[in-house]
């Protein structure tokens, strides 16, 4: 979709010589897929680009094609003629230091974005922002790859929950058929995404489906994750999205929580949805923010009290909100 922010970008990429990009901590398939395009993007007019994230690459992510170019760390003052910032609602979001004296381009498709970029584009409509870098593409214009095609269609995929949350829209597909008609393969990204699991991600699908609660009225979920279950392991960044789909998937479940250890009483909880459960109007009492029906949060404290009380307030966010 060719917008003014769109026009702007790509005028501002094309007067670049080094481009820098970055995504949020903890990255996911849509930011990370969608940097790596971007990168291969801005090499094909001519320009150097570094993709450099703060949190390590997740499991499976971290073995697809041009992964290994993704640097861990901060982003160095001045070399940069602008950084371009992936799903981040603040600066604070992507971990990086140093970006007060950079241009900032804020792409974005969570609605909960604050405008803090000299080049906002932010379109809560978006599916994923690899479907809004496919537009930027057509704007630029690139001349495409099927692996800038791969990358993009896995992205929308990975966020779409493989085509079963709310942001499966027509413009999902749409794009999607795109992608494949510029030569993404649909069958190498499914095996990249589904069908790559060491076997130590299965023996966690075991501990983790263990702890599974269920509230009285059946309809919030609540596993459990904790750090010596993956030292145990000896994993150290896995993707856990098909952990929580599989919660997810129980008869009159409406919201699961996947309670995450980071460190000494510090949890990320991660919401996944369905129906009228709004998972994001639900992170957003507790100081986070998402989709509707895929978004997190963090909290602080003792396990035993966190895992009582939580979702009880979550039970009654969604009684008010029925």
């Amino acid at each position: 979709m060719m917008n003014d922010s769109t026009r702007r970008i790509a005028d501002k990429i094309r007067s670049c010589r080094r481009i820098a990009i970055t995504s949020h901590l903890r990255p996911d398939g849509d930011s990370i897929c969608t940097s790596l395009a971007l990168a291969l993007m801005a090499e094909s007019l001519g320009k150097e680009a570094c993709v450099i994230n703060q949190d390590r690459t997740p499991s499976p992510f971290h073995r697809f094609p041009d992964a290994d170019r993704i640097r861990i760390g901060q982003i160095a003052p001045q070399p940069f003629d602008a950084v371009i910032l992936l799903e981040c609602a603040d600066v604070s979001r992507s971990g990086q230091d140093n970006l007060d004296g950079y241009f900032k381009i804020n792409i974005d498709h969570h609605y909960s974005n604050t405008p803090y970029a000299d080049i906002n584009w932010i379109d809560p409509e978006a599916p994923a922002v690899g479907e809004m870098v496919l537009a930027l593409a057509q704007t630029l214009p690139v001349g495409f790859t099927p692996i800038m095609a791969n990358h993009l269609y896995c992205s929308i995929v990975s966020d779409t929950g493989s085509f079963q949350f709310s942001n499966t829209t027509g413009r999902a597909l749409g794009a999607c058929a795109r992608l494949a008609e510029l030569g993404a393969s649909p069958i190498d990204v499914s095996e990249r995404l589904y069908n790559n699991n060491p076997p130590e991600k299965i023996k966690l699908l075991g501990k983790v489906l263990t702890t599974l609660q269920l509230n009285a009225r059946g309809n919030v979920a609540v596993i459990s994750m904790f750090k010596d279950d993956l030292k145990a392991l000896n994993l150290k960044e896995i993707d856990t999205e098909d952990i929580t789909t599989l919660a997810r998937s129980i008869k009159d479940v409406e919201i699961v929580l996947f309670f995450k250890e980071m460190d000494r009483d510090t949890f990320r909880i991660s919401l996944r949805s369905k129906g009228r459960a709004n998972a994001a109007r639900v992170a957003e009492q507790f100081g986070g923010g998402g989709h509707v029906h895929a978004a997190g949060f963090t909290v602080y404290g003792p396990y035993d009290r966190l895992i009582k009380e939580i979702p009880q307030r979550v039970e009654k966010l969604l009684t008010r909100d029925a």
